[in-house]
């Protein structure tokens, strides 16, 4: 076991969301670690008290509707291997054997999974099989705003392999390489680094 400090260094899934939504953004915040100063807004505050809101959910609802013969609640998690941290809301264990992390979102479901979500619930998959030995095939989106749905995704190989190839690349951003700008300037209008990234 590694000494606690050391985790200050593992990547969390808000790092690779923050990655996947711009590159340059990681460059800036945990490079040149110029802090970011980020402003309360009402999704974002809503998704924080989704917490509140997922213990009063019905979960024996779940337990039958996916066969969950145990579950663990707020679980931090690591993977020593790939170097990544996290909070799981919820880490389900069924009858097969296998297990899976749970997620609550509070979103609607508009018939398909962002891809951030895809890449967080792979990250989660990793550090549940590395630290409880159990295999990961499918993970479990709750999306709040659509009366508690619940979305499986298939924890692919794809998925994994994408994810590997995403860590490599926000190493080598840690180790200096500054990323190319991305295509879409929208995203640039809400950036806090806006004012100092190279056009």
């Amino acid at each position: 076991m590694e000494p606690f400090f050391e985790y200050n260094s593992y990547i969390s899934p808000s790092d690779m969301i923050e990655y996947s939504y711009c590159k340059r953004f990681i460059y800036y915040m945990k490079c040149l670690l110029i802090p970011q100063f980020e402003e309360k807004r009402y999704k974002v505050q809503k998704g924080r008290d989704i917490h509140q809101y997922k213990t009063e959910s019905n979960r024996d609802y779940l337990r039958k509707k996916l066969k969950v013969i145990n579950k663990l609640i707020n679980v931090e998690v690591y993977s020593q291997l790939y170097r990544l941290k996290g909070i799981i809301d919820e880490v389900l264990f069924f009858e097969d054997g296998t297990a899976s992390p749970l997620d609550y979102k509070y979103a609607r479901y508009n018939n398909f999974i962002y891809n951030t979500y895809k890449t967080q619930m792979t990250m989660y998959a990793l550090m549940i099989e590395e630290t409880f030995n159990f295999k990961v095939n499918k993970a479990y989106i709750v999306y709040c705003l659509s009366n508690d749905k619940i979305i499986e995704l298939n924890i692919s190989n794809q998925l994994r392999e994408k994810l590997f190839k995403d860590i490599e690349e926000y190493k080598k951003i840690l180790s200096g390489y500054y990323p190319p700008k991305i295509k879409t300037n929208k995203r640039c209008d809400d950036c806090c680094y806006r004012n100092i990234c190279i056009k």
